[in-house]
């Protein structure tokens, strides 16, 4: 029976205290440290180390050489490497979800969702190196045709504050599995929960020093990897403006680039729904983790026979719900990430009110906690309707046909998740082939995630490219090599 190693403390700042991770070693980043605080109460959790482009060339010329050497070994040793680290997340659950409460701002029950799902992913990338490795073609000439996936060398992957295990995990626990080598550049606000609690569970797994480097920083060190010529892959997941800027650049060094961006869900009411469940579902979908999801409900589609009810419904459950420090006790809603995204959020919202958006419920604030905030008939043009708000707010409007709630839902660039709430299934799965989207919920909100589904959006929520399941994993993480094999020299004319 596989057990894993028997270690009381996980993550210890003595360890990795103002320091990066390269070639399996703890080592001052060239671009010095800053504090990871406590969004809730500004505590400083621990110095962590930022690292520099010259950092990036370091860790990505050593990864290079550990790759080859990596993907070499017998598949059942990767195997064994991601199940391992599964069963660590799963051990020291309760030590990263106390970082993860702390340090992001989740409240307990995302934070042990998260947890499960990064669980998951590596449970599932485990099955990855053992998957086939190709496809025997038809040929028109006597020989044998084929394709082989191979492995893309050292992959980049850049992760976002908000959810860094999950959106973290869904690209190093792949790419890993797959033979690859990954320098993990998370943000800065969360380097611990989204770096160093990697490098520790894959360190104490068993996966060779220089297949993981962590290589914090910021835009400059983004752009060193983009540019790095071992990187020949970048797995993105942020704004759609940074989004841009990454891909971009990729295109300029034909590097591949995998961007998961922004969205504005749409989330339809119809006329039959039940308000009550209704209303469950857009708490949850519009404030879970404050907002700060990109398949966050942002736009309420409701039909106008429920509108008022609903409107007032969630208003109430927006009224009742508790914000605080979510390290302290049970509480709804934590802080947001930093003083520069409450005054965005908090200048959408007064925008909106200015503009003829009635405010039904939150639109104030205390510190980096915001309270949940619902908006009525909000403008279509007002910001915070028709932009990611990235915050705990509800923008609720009318429609009176179906095809006046099509025309609503897809008046937008974004393209992510869909949710829909109706009595009749089959009807509202009509109604989303009307809607482009990568994801669609019927009877359920947008914020869902499992490991083994392809997760992508269309538009300005990405380029197409997917995460999860096993052939988008091996799709974004390895290349196509064309083999032919003949028993004799083929005779040719000239």
């Amino acid at each position: 029976m596989t057990t894993v190693t028997d270690i009381s403390t996980l993550i210890d700042p003595a360890v990795f205290a103002g320091k990066i991770f390269i070639d399996g070693e703890w080592v001052p980043g060239g671009a010095g440290q800053i504090d990871s605080v406590a969004p809730a109460t500004g505590e400083v959790l621990a110095p962590v180390g930022m690292a520099s482009p010259e950092d990036v060339a370091r860790a990505a010329k050593s990864a290079a050489a550990a790759q080859k050497e990596w993907a070499a070994m017998p598949h059942p040793a990767r195997a064994a490497v991601l199940r391992r680290a599964g069963m660590l997340w799963e051990q020291y659950a309760d030590e990263v979800a106390g970082w993860n409460i702390r340090e992001v701002g989740a409240i307990p029950p995302l934070a042990g969702f998260a947890l499960h799902v990064t669980a998951a992913e590596c449970y599932e990338a485990s099955s990855l190196p053992s998957a086939p490795l190709g496809t025997v073609l038809s040929s028109e000439e006597p020989r044998l045709s084929m394709t082989q996936q191979v492995p893309v060398g050292v992959v980049g992957v850049i992760s976002p504050f908000n959810v860094p295990l999950i959106l973290g995990i869904r690209a190093v626990a792949p790419a890993l599995a797959l033979g690859n080598a990954v320098l993990l550049k998370p943000d800065p606000r969360t380097v611990i929960t989204g770096g160093v609690a990697f490098v520790r569970i894959f360190e104490e797994a068993g996966l060779p020093a220089g297949l993981l480097q962590l290589v914090p920083g910021g835009a400059e060190v983004g752009q060193a990897l983009v540019e790095d010529p071992h990187v020949r892959v970048i797995a993105f997941t942020g704004s759609t403006r940074a989004g841009r800027a990454v891909g971009e650049l990729a295109g300029r060094h034909l590097t591949r680039a995998h961007l998961e961006l922004g969205g504005n869900s749409a989330f339809i009411i119809r006329e039959d729904a039940d308000v009550d469940e209704a209303v469950n579902l857009a708490t949850w979908g519009s404030f879970l983790h404050q907002g700060q999801i990109c398949m966050t409900v942002g736009r309420h589609i409701v039909h106008e026979a429920v509108f008022d009810q609903y409107v007032e419904k969630l208003a109430a459950k927006a009224d009742s719900m508790f914000v605080g420090d979510p390290a302290a006790g049970p509480v709804h809603l934590g802080p947001l990430i930093d003083e520069v995204q409450r005054d965005r959020v908090h200048a959408l919202v007064m925008d909106a009110v200015a503009n003829g958006a009635e405010l039904k419920a939150g639109g104030s604030y205390e510190g980096l906690h915001y309270r949940p905030t619902v908006l009525a008939n909000t403008p279509a043009d007002a910001p915070a309707y028709c932009e990611e708000v990235f915050g705990p707010v509800a923008s609720v409007v009318s429609f009176s046909t179906d095809e006046e709630a099509v025309a609503l839902a897809t008046a937008t660039d974004y393209g992510l998740s869909l949710g829909i709430v109706t009595r009749d299934a089959l009807a509202g799965w009509e109604l989303a082939q009307r809607i482009p989207t990568g994801i669609v919920h019927i009877n359920d909100q947008t914020v869902n995630d499992e490991a083994n589904t392809p997760f992508g959006g269309t538009g300005a929520s990405g380029t197409g490219s997917r995460h999860g399941g096993a052939q988008a994993n091996i799709d974004a993480f390895t290349e196509t090599r064309w083999i032919t094999m003949r028993r004799e020299p083929g005779q040719y004319p000239l």
